[in-house]
């Protein structure tokens, strides 16, 4: 056999996503295979879609990679969303802008997140991106939150906030790019841009006259960024002014908080970002939680086979390894002697030395278990 035939062999018989996610997703706790959202069914309206489907796993940059949301989707999330994509790097023809929003083997839709300034870009971006995704786009998301500045100086994500018609004009022209494939747009705000500015409620007015369909808001100003503590009553105050689906954000840690979320402050659906890291399950302990029973927390082994599993799924859609180390540290937070085997696992560069790390963290932490010395 050839040189070349061999790589194709090779190729041929690697796992693909489906198959890592159907022989080590159960054994620790995940399904087996993601449900597409709502059953994939289009002709719902998506207000009735969030109200029955609300956990969702919110678009976080340089995160949620199809990995990232393999292993959400697996947890119990309803629908999980792309990381944030440039209309720009769409438009100029960046491969990586492009492969941000594919979906892997395996993941039935997607949520992709658009940002930018340019009507005519967020068009062309729309009717790529429904081209590429067919039926497994679910939506097109607005970024109208992004506090970063080098995002906000050019007059992007959160700084849209205080040139309203603009943003106006983003769903406008989205809304109008994607009437003929059927696929809602939506917009994720902040509080406001501004500290003690709170703009919210009459920008998710306006986005609503103008055919967003949902709006997600994070309860903090951009200023503040992610520091101080996300105020969710202006996700109530939200929620009054529009007649669309409002989706809570910030500060939602854990399970129980999704839950909190939910039951109090009368958004349709809420989004968890931070609290997934190194937590596939919130989802699921969430729907627990509000189903009236006791949420399911994973031991220390499992965590760990849940790290494994994830590492897999990162080699099995070719994304680069290095992104197991903030992996590793997600999952090991908590645990005993985590510094010690962070520092292990921020040395690994392949799959193999990933998994020889954690077979040894398993090992210590079976230890750990059975002397009943540590607590969850």
């Amino acid at each position: 056999m050839g040189e070349s035939q061999e790589r194709g062999a090779e190729r041929a018989a690697a796992p693909t996503p489906a198959d890592v996610l159907a022989a080590y997703g159960p054994a620790v706790g995940l399904r087996g295979a993601a449900d597409a959202f709502a059953g994939g069914r289009k002709d719902v309206p998506l207000a009735k879609r969030l109200a029955n489907n609300p956990l969702l796993m919110a678009p976080m940059a340089g995160v949620t990679d199809s990995a990232y949301r393999m292993m959400a989707r697996a947890g119990g999330a309803d629908l999980a969303y792309s990381e944030m994509v440039s209309c720009a790097g769409l438009h100029y023809g960046g491969n990586g802008s492009w492969e941000l929003t594919e979906c892997a083997d395996g993941e039935p839709d997607l949520a992709v997140q658009l940002f930018g300034t340019k009507p005519e870009l967020f068009s062309e971006a729309c009717e790529g991106v429904a081209e590429r995704l067919g039926t497994r786009l679910v939506l097109i998301d607005i970024n109208m939150a992004c506090p970063v500045p080098k995002v906000t100086k050019k007059g992007e994500g959160a700084a849209l906030m205080e040139t309203p018609e603009l943003a106006e004009s983003l769903v406008r022209a989205c809304v109008n790019a994607l009437e003929p494939y059927g696929v809602p747009v939506t917009v994720k705000i902040r509080r406001g841009r501004r500290d003690g500015e709170e703009l919210a409620p009459e920008f998710a007015r306006r986005m609503e006259a103008a055919g967003a369909q949902a709006v997600a808001v994070h309860g903090r100003f951009a200023t503040q960024f992610y520091h101080g503590e996300a105020e969710w009553d202006t996700v109530r105050r939200v929620a009054e002014a529009v007649s669309i689906p409002v989706i809570g954000s910030g500060d939602v840690r854990d399970a129980a908080a999704a839950a909190r979320m939910l039951m109090g402050t009368g958004a349709t659906a809420v989004m968890v970002a931070r609290g997934s890291y190194g937590n596939p399950w919130v989802f699921s302990q969430a729907k627990e939680i509000l189903a009236g029973k006791e949420s399911t927390v994973p031991g220390l082994v499992r965590r760990i086979e849940a790290f494994e599993c994830h590492m897999r799924l990162l080699a099995a859609c070719g994304a680069h390894l290095k992104r197991g180390r903030s992996l590793a540290n997600w999952y090991l937070k908590g645990m005993p002697e985590a510094a010690f085997w962070r520092g292990e696992a921020n040395k690994c560069t392949t799959l193999d030395e990933f998994l020889r790390v954690s077979a040894r963290i398993k090992e210590a932490m079976a230890e750990v278990e059975d002397h009943g010395s540590y607590a969850e």
